[in-house]
């Protein structure tokens, strides 16, 4: 059976994912006295997406719920696959846009950044090879070997020139898509959001978890990391202590019942990876833990410990297909 959702990320305790999860994570304490969270869900960036304050004020903490939400529709509308509107896709149609909204801008050379510091892992313009593999799908059956390789020919990061006043495509069947990225950046946006409506303690999910403050007096936000081979299960628990958490893996959206064809390719193969079922990243932004998961899926594992140890902030835990582990030292999990 093929998963249609691009992803499973972090679970939000133990068993439970989403906004229903807030109940086991401690809520209650906050700077300002005993207050209650306040959640508001959504759907968007192709997933269910929930921001939970606390705040001794309903009404500010309402106010803030709604700008953070609004951030995450706003990115949604920019930078969707699949509304004919959007900045992505009129990128994608028209091989240029003008003027374009700085946070398409932004995003783009975060892609770029993490293209050029992972040789390539990671690649916007793979969406070539998603759509030969989708459309396989639909006739019940895996892509021949030309079709991918015609497909991963198209796939380039370079293709992609970013200017403020100008994105274009200089391939001709050139194709982007921000799956690998969006959601970790619009959690990003809506703690800025929130950050600006004073709001101190807050968790926000997007398919990428982000928080503000902390679980109690003495604790972090912990949240639950997803099993990639049990769905209801969960790999460890992380302390997000102040930073994000993004997970990638093989078992979100596949292609074959056996987890080695799925929707994170090698942009050097037109393949999926086959070293790991999972890459969970902690980093200071959503944005970065959101792309560095993905490219570190696809790296071989010393490359990847490499990448990782050399950056600031940034640890990881890697959970290959037979089931062993290895994780950066200051990864804050327990397993």
């Amino acid at each position: 059976m093929v998963r249609t959702n691009r992803r499973r990320f972090c679970r939000l305790a133990i068993g439970m994912g989403g906004a229903a999860a807030f109940g086991a994570l401690g809520w209650g304490w906050t700077a300002a006295g005993d207050s209650e969270p306040l959640t508001r869900t959504s759907a968007a960036l192709g997933t269910r997406v929930s921001v939970t304050v606390v705040h001794p004020r309903r009404r500010v903490a309402e106010r803030a719920l709604d700008a953070a939400m609004a951030e995450i529709r706003r990115i949604d509308e920019l930078m969707s696959l699949y509304r004919p509107d959007s900045q992505l896709a009129r990128l994608n149609r028209d091989r240029v846009v003008r003027r374009p909204h700085p946070d398409l801008v932004q995003v783009l050379r975060h892609a770029e950044q993490t293209s050029r510091e992972t040789g390539g892992a990671f690649d916007v313009t793979v969406q070539p090879l998603w759509e030969v593999y989708a459309e396989a799908r639909r006739s019940g059956h895996l892509p021949e070997a030309s079709a991918v390789g015609e497909a991963r020919r198209r796939v380039d990061w370079r293709q992609v020139r970013v200017l403020p006043e100008r994105i274009e495509l200089l391939g001709r069947e050139a194709r982007v898509t921000l799956n690998g990225i969006a959601q970790g950046y619009a959690a990003d946006c809506a703690v800025a959001a929130l950050r600006r409506h004073g709001i101190e303690h807050a968790l926000v999910d997007t398919g990428e978890v982000a928080s503000l403050g902390a679980k109690t007096r003495t604790e972090a936000w912990t949240v639950g990391i997803q099993h990639p081979r049990r769905e209801d299960g969960y790999a460890g628990l992380a302390a997000l202590a102040g930073r994000c958490l993004a997970t990638s893996g093989d078992y979100a959206t596949r292609f074959s019942e056996d987890y080695a064809h799925h929707h994170v390719f090698d942009p050097r193969t037109g393949r999926s990876p086959e070293a790991f079922a999972s890459v969970t990243v902690a980093a200071p932004t959503a944005c970065r833990a959101d792309a560095l998961s993905t490219a570190l899926l696809v790296l071989a594992p010393a490359e990847g410990l490499r990448l990782v140890r050399s950056t600031p902030e940034v640890d990881a835990l890697w959970i290959f297909k037979d089931g062993r582990t290895l994780a950066t030292d200051g990864f804050p999990w327990e397993g």
